[in-house]
């Protein structure tokens, strides 16, 4: 085992778990038992929320000018570690480098806009009468919690830590159970840049924690990044339990590939989304929608990705049940009529033979009642329909239950603009595989992509992380009383 056994961190300290389970973590990239992570009772859940309430009441009056001092100092932090946050990223979720590497620079930036937050929440003010003003200011909410997936191990923690600590909250996180590392170092560089203690947490487990964050008492916001499934279930629980959520789910994003589209952008733009972390995101190209006679640019695609190797330009799929999953997606596929046109069944990277990689597989003919062509794959897969209008296209993305992202590949701009407005997703690109917002705007998605109000990222996060407070003055009783006052 690589790395000590997984702790548990609250009140800034690591305890070792009371827990009587726990799994192994196993690196994706050559099968290396990494550490083993507890499955932690409720009952540290309660001491780190415990541990949070307490140090809120310090944090929260701490003005948001000198909170923000911290995460300067965490950001240089980042920089300053970049090549170990890399190698840590890389090793517990089989990312390349290059990957790896662009999750750190992400994560940076994260922390550059969260460290923007007092020009963004400096209230307003206004005179609405004679000698009558109202003002509005942003207050945090108190202990709100995190549960985070396995597919970005520093990236999405650090979609909600930042903005959420710097707004004056207090945080509960629960990292997936496959790739706890990130987290933890995150915690220690929070505390080498001045984070005081107890402002944020780490709680490993399964089930039971999820379930016990969503049902405390003292937690007042929830947000979650997984599958729709379980996006689902959290989502109503923690309503249930009168909390604010938002629960971001899985997707199935459909390029619309038209005649017109530039071929070698379209072919590498295309390959490119498809592929990139092993295809385990929710913003990878899963469907493309081939308009019309586009063969020359699927043959493009398909050369394109038979340069994407395991190993080499190609990281690993999280886990052995994960690579079995995809691949028998692919093979029931091909049964039901489909043509695989690049096969990346059975993959084996020579020197890392216990690693579990899947290679980049094209799968053209497919029909959309296909498994396929309607579930979230989560691997480097892409299933091409074929359709004789853009109206059939967008009937098909249309009818898919996920909603997160759509892009169109086109030289036309009207083209462009008829799918963007009858897309339904809440993210679109032109010419772009890959249409993640960058801050200021906003991350997330429509229909079953995305559960509950206002954003965990970007400017609109503010409405989530805070409660807005209005006050209305008046101190001059010479100026009567009208209807306003």
């Amino acid at each position: 085992m690589k790395y000590e056994a997984v702790k548990n961190y609250y009140n800034g300290q690591f305890f070792e778990s009371a827990a009587t389970e726990s799994l192994d973590v196993v690196s994706p990239i050559d099968g290396n038992l990494l550490s083993r992570v507890p499955m932690s009772p409720v009952g540290e859940l309660n001491a780190a929320v415990a541990s949070a309430k307490t140090a809120f009441e310090g944090w929260s009056r701490t003005p948001i000018k000198e909170r923000v001092q911290v995460f300067f100092k965490y950001r240089y932090l980042l920089e300053k570690n970049f090549d170990e946050l890399t190698a840590l990223v890389s090793e517990e979720n089989g990312k390349t480098w290059d990957e790896a590497k662009a999750e750190v620079e992400k994560s940076i930036e994260l922390t550059e806009f969260a460290c923007s937050m007092p020009q963004l929440v400096s209230g307003e003010i206004l005179e609405v009468s004679k000698g009558v003003e109202c003002r509005t200011e942003h207050f945090p909410l108190g202990v709100v919690a995190s549960i985070v997936p396995f597919n970005f191990p520093l990236m999405v923690p650090n979609w909600t830590m930042p903005n959420a600590l710097v707004l004056g909250n207090a945080m509960i996180m629960k990292p997936s159970e496959l790739v706890p590392l990130s987290c933890l170092r995150m915690a220690e560089l929070l505390k080498e840049a001045g984070l005081p203690d107890g402002v944020f947490n780490i709680v490993n487990g399964g089930k039971e924690i999820v379930a016990g964050i969503c049902e405390h008492p003292d937690i007042n916001a929830v947000s979650f990044v997984g599958s729709t499934r379980v996006a689902k279930i959290v989502y109503r629980a923690a309503t249930a339990n009168l909390k604010r959520c938002v629960a971001l789910g899985g997707a199935k994003n459909h390029l619309f590939v038209l005649p017109d589209a530039n071929p070698t952008m379209t072919a590498t733009n295309v390959t490119a989304s498809m592929s990139g972390c092993a295809g385990q995101r929710c913003m990878a190209a899963s469907a493309m929608l081939a308009v019309g006679d586009v063969d020359p640019i699927i043959d493009g695609i398909c050369a394109e990705a038979r340069k994407v190797v395991p190993g080499v330009n190609l990281g690993a799929v999280i886990s052995k049940a994960a690579k079995e999953r995809i691949e028998g997606y692919i093979t029931e596929a091909e049964k039901a009529g489909a043509k695989v046109l690049v096969d990346g069944r059975g993959a084996v990277v020579a020197g890392k033979e216990k690693g579990t990689y899947v290679g980049p597989t094209v799968i053209d003919h497919v029909t959309p009642d296909m498994s396929v062509a309607r579930e979230e794959i989560f691997g480097p897969v892409i299933s091409i329909m074929r359709t004789k209008t853009i109206d059939e296209a967008v009937r098909i993305e249309n009818a898919n239950p996920y909603g997160n992202a759509a892009s169109v590949f086109t030289q036309s701009g009207g083209l462009a603009r008829y799918i963007m407005e009858h897309a339904s997703a809440g993210m679109v690109g032109v010419n772009i595989g890959v249409p993640v917002p960058r801050e200021p705007f906003s991350f997330g998605g429509w229909n079953d992509s995305r559960f509950g109000a206002n954003d965990i990222t970007g400017k609109s996060s503010i409405e989530f992380w805070t409660k807005l407070k209005k006050t209305t003055t008046k101190w001059n009783p010479e100026a009567g009383i009208n209807w306003m006052s």
